[in-house]
């Protein structure tokens, strides 16, 4: 204890004794790039090796920024045809295409759940996009729906999705229609926006027959941002959606129906 208090009065605290130095490395200088045609600065990527050590050469991969080609059309030309068409000065006041709702009603489902998901299936292969299960908000006796019960699916397509499956419908779905005439223009609601049915998801080539197990019909809903039936209805004709003629004899039927 003595000479401990002897310590504290002379040094006032312990001195600690001191580190070694580490010795001083340099960094280690970054490994060379070497810069492609294509992307200049940018490190190659070391070709993959088979089993036999030869280089497999693999594909350049595409583009994920590349537009659709629809989409490419409708801001190159038809944007600007009907801003001089309908007298528009700003090209943010153009008609354009806001999404499209695809939508099964799956009456079959009360009886047998199954149903439901071959429907949802179907519509995620259609439309490259999981649907939502919709459920029944009340019980209905008379139809046999019980409140919370599956009934349908629906799927909301927008940006570069939206316009590949227009492109879709219009040059591959629509053709393979059975006895088809035309597109209806009773199907507009009066704000720009259209509505059509199709009988059966057969008429999509995405779908295989042989596994088909229940037909199914669905609606599709155009959203535009037209506001006006005639300008929503020229937008979609320069689209390329196949409606049926003002002075057509099946104008008639359209009425009757």
């Amino acid at each position: 204890m003595a000479s401990a208090h002897a310590k504290n009065e002379t040094s006032g605290t312990a001195e600690k004794p001191a580190r070694p130095e580490r010795p001083h490395t340099p960094p280690r200088p970054p490994p060379p790039a070497t810069a492609t045609p294509d992307t200049p600065g940018t490190p190659a990527a070391a070709p993959a090796k088979t089993e036999g050590g030869e280089k497999e050469h693999r594909p350049a991969q595409r583009s994920a920024a590349a537009p659709p080609r629809l989409l490419d059309r409708y801001t190159q030309t038809i944007r600007g045809e009907l801003m001089t068409a309908h007298q528009i000065d700003n090209v943010m006041a153009a008609p354009r295409l806001l999404k499209i709702v695809v939508s099964m009603g799956v009456g079959a489902a009360r009886e047998n759940k199954a149903v439901i998901e071959m429907a949802s299936g179907d519509l995620a292969i259609i439309t490259g996009q999981k649907p939502a299960v919709r459920i029944t908000r009340k019980a209905i006796s008379n139809f046999k729906i019980r409140e919370g019960m599956p009934i349908g699916c629906m799927v909301t397509l927008r940006g570069h999705r939206m316009w590949e499956f227009l492109d879709r419908l219009v040059a591959v779905v629509i053709p393979r229609i059975k006895d088809f005439r035309g597109l209806r223009r009773a199907g507009f609601d009066g704000r720009g926006n259209y509505s059509m049915g199709l009988p059966d998801q057969t008429v999509f080539p995405e779908i295989d027959l042989d596994k088909v197990k229940h037909m199914q019909g669905m609606n599709i809903t155009l959203v535009t941002t037209a506001g006006k039936d005639a300008l929503a209805l020229d937008l979609l004709e320069r689209l390329g959606m196949p409606f049926r003629r003002a002075d057509s004899k099946d104008k008639e039927e359209d009425d009757g129906r």
